[in-house]
């Protein structure tokens, strides 16, 4: 039987690599005849450049950068096609996974250092830069990225705002042109979220970042008075920016993209793509793939959704292996889902400390849903 692996991380616990080697080493304890095909994937969160370094013929560049609180951090560019295209990752700079829980606060986090990545990139001379976004502690629009770029936001006194979401309730206008040399911009969302409203980006991801229910009213009433600074005085900036899908993606980075003239692209897509995945599934009899937290957002343009799409439309069957499935069965199986697994239900339930388990031993968890896998569908 030949069988694709091609998971996500589980955040917080596992990167994408090791999930797939533990599902791996579980599955060729049953079956070592099995003929496994490992491709870890990601949809443009923490991870996204490990996975594409691993599948691109590429150049690995050390920038130096700073966290979401303006403190000095290790970053990188990963240029491929003789330099000529950079690709990044957001989280290096803006990730929430950079926060302790008691530094989570974004009405304060900043963007700042995906600019001087993006910066980095264009210096490099890179024509186009692609910008994974996920797993974010910022809620700015991008403000923080744009003035690392040379677009700084300004009160109605002329003064620069300072950092953070919350400070673009002043903003009045726009000081200097963003400094690309010509480079286009290509937004690598896990969300088709847009940047204002209900489903916007204060709204829905706020919380995760330590929003209260003020702060995410203020933020949201801050970014679309920035959404609307933005139209009127960046050129090129389209008309509706509140409202284009993608533009909540990280915090709004996807709307400082765009307001670029840049353009949102599915994460997964971009992966899939680069890793060679469509080959992979076309000589497969099973796919299992699988993140963290399998619920309503998954099916929203992440790896699961894109990957359960790809297996359904070749008839295959997809498994998925998550630390908690809240997703229900039927809106599972539209999309391509055969069966979930979740770690907690694996370790006895949470009412039996299987939450517990499932955060600090995802390896073993793994590895026997693994083999439990293989004595049901290996042949």
């Amino acid at each position: 039987m030949r069988v694709l692996l091609c998971p996500d991380k589980f955040a917080g616990t596992l990167p994408a690599p090791e999930v797939a080697a533990a599902v791996a080493a579980g599955w060729r304890e049953v079956a070592a005849a099995d003929e496994l095909l490992i491709r870890p994937l990601a949809d443009g969160g923490p991870g996204f450049l490990d996975v594409l370094a691993d599948a691109l013929d590429g150049r690995r560049v050390p920038v130096s950068t700073v966290d979401p609180l303006g403190r000095p951090a290790a970053g990188e560019i990963l240029l491929t096609d003789g330099g000529s295209t950079a690709w990044l990752e957001s989280a290096q700079a803006c990730g929430l996974h950079l926060l302790t829980a008691d530094e989570r606060d974004p009405k304060a986090t900043t963007s700042y250092g995906l600019g001087l990545l993006v910066a980095a990139a264009v210096e490099a001379g890179a024509q186009t830069v692609i910008i994974g976004l996920g797993g974010s502690g910022t809620n700015d629009a991008g403000a923080g990225m744009l003035t690392a770029l040379g677009v700084t936001p300004l009160d109605e006194a002329g003064l620069a705002l300072p950092y953070g979401g919350a400070a673009l309730a002043a903003v009045a206008t726009l000081d200097g042109a963003p400094r690309l040399r010509g480079a286009r911009l290509v937004a690598a969302t896990d969300v088709d979220n847009p940047l204002l409203g209900l489903h916007g980006a204060s709204n829905v991801f706020g919380p995760q970042k330590g929003a209260d229910r003020a702060d995410v009213l203020l933020l949201d009433t801050a970014l679309e008075r920035f959404a609307a600074v933005l139209e009127r005085d960046l050129p090129g900036c389209p008309p509706q920016l509140g409202a284009l899908p993608g533009g909540g993606a990280a915090g709004g980075l996807g709307a400082a993209i765009l307001a670029l003239g840049g353009r949102c692209e599915s994460g997964i897509g971009l992966v899939t793509r680069a890793t060679g995945l469509d080959v992979a599934l076309d000589g497969v009899d099973l796919v299992i793939t699988g993140e963290g937290s399998f619920d309503h957002q998954s099916l929203r343009g992440k790896v699961v959704a894109g990957v359960a799409g790809a297996a359904r439309d070749r008839g295959l069957p997809c498994v998925v292996l998550a630390g908690q499935v809240s997703t229900g069965r039927r809106e599972a199986a539209a999309a391509g889902v055969t069966d979930a697994y979740s770690l907690v239900e694996h370790f006895g339930g949470e009412e039996r400390g299987g939450l517990a388990a499932a955060l600090s031993r995802p390896a073993e968890g793994l590895r026997e849903l693994g083999a439990r896998l293989a004595r049901q569908w290996s042949r």
